[in-house]
């Protein structure tokens, strides 16, 4: 496959997740979705690795990355699976859309990077002003929409922090390996989340719950996870980082057409300043992917 068609497969498949997200819980429970959506696509991934031949280690340095992998996915998925409980899909990339500025805080923190100049300073503080527009809207909507946000926002410094420790921990082994070492680990969690807080095995699963499962097993993480780290090895992580300036938009669109939900100018202004925020923040990345042509 080609980059450019790689890339354009990952912004659609971002820009989807989340009405996928919404639609695996009905009449399940999101525990049950996020526990059948990865034990899915941890099958796919072995069954892919064990037909490719790839190297999947298991020595002492492998099983603390997918430790520090899964328990990352674990706590950023079961989150943002539990948020969409009381929010609009198109909300979860939105507030989602914070997460290059995280990963930014958090790798001056762990990673002892010293490149948090002024203007990233002040982008994060225009994402954040966004990021309250957004919270507010959630406090003034009737039901408990505010918990949602918050719990995106939590979501947004677990898949970060995963991250960024990988990145100390310097993994060699292909990305597919750390992606299905990852599961492996996060999996046994998600079904005793589901069997310990999670409602009983369903008698009966909706078509659109099943093919919203299968979606995000299959797509979202048999291809979409490999074809980000193939983008990534191809591209620089300007290029990479507009994905995230354009999915908020594509799911919002997208949760007002499928599921009709209402989008308030409010929640348009947040996500034009969260968008912003992210724009100025990476700016000077932006400015070497433009020089660089």
């Amino acid at each position: 496959m080609s980059v450019p068609i790689a890339y354009i497969t990952i912004i659609v498949i971002w820009s989807t997740t989340p009405l996928g997200i919404k639609w695996s819980g009905e009449g399940v429970g999101y525990e049950f979705g996020v526990a059948a959506r990865m034990l899915v696509g941890l099958g796919l991934l072995l069954a892919l690795i064990a037909l490719r031949k790839i190297t999947f280690p298991w020595d002492a340095h492998a099983r603390r990355v997918y430790l520090v992998g899964g328990l990352s996915l674990f706590f950023a998925m079961a989150s943002v699976y539990w948020a969409a409980q009381y929010i609009p899909s198109g909300w979860i990339s939105v507030v989602f859309g914070i997460s290059p500025i995280m990963t930014g805080i958090l790798a001056i923190y762990i990673l002892k990077e010293r490149s948090f100049s002024e203007g990233r300073l002040i982008g994060m503080l225009i994402g954040l002003a966004g990021l309250s527009v957004i919270f507010l809207e959630g406090i003034e909507l009737r039901g408990a929409a505010w918990l949602g946000v918050i719990g995106v926002v939590f979501s947004t410094i677990a898949q970060p922090t995963g991250a960024v420790l990988l990145k100390q921990l310097k993994p060699s082994m292909p990305a597919i390996s750390i992606t299905a070492g990852s599961l492996v680990v996060a999996v046994p969690l998600f079904i005793l989340n589901w069997l310990w807080f999670g409602p009983a095995f369903p008698t009966s699963i909706n078509e659109k719950t099943i093919q919203a499962i299968l979606y995000l097993a299959i797509v979202g993480t048999g291809v979409g996870f490999p074809l980000y780290y193939y983008v990534l090895k191809h591209l620089s992580a300007g290029h990479v980082s507009l994905i995230t300036l354009i999915t908020p938009v594509t799911a919002l669109l997208l949760g007002s057409y499928f599921n009709n939900e209402f989008v308030s100018a409010r929640v348009w202004a947040g996500t034009g300043l969260i968008m912003l925020g992210l724009f100025v923040h990476e700016q000077r990345k932006l400015s070497h992917l433009w020089a660089s042509r």
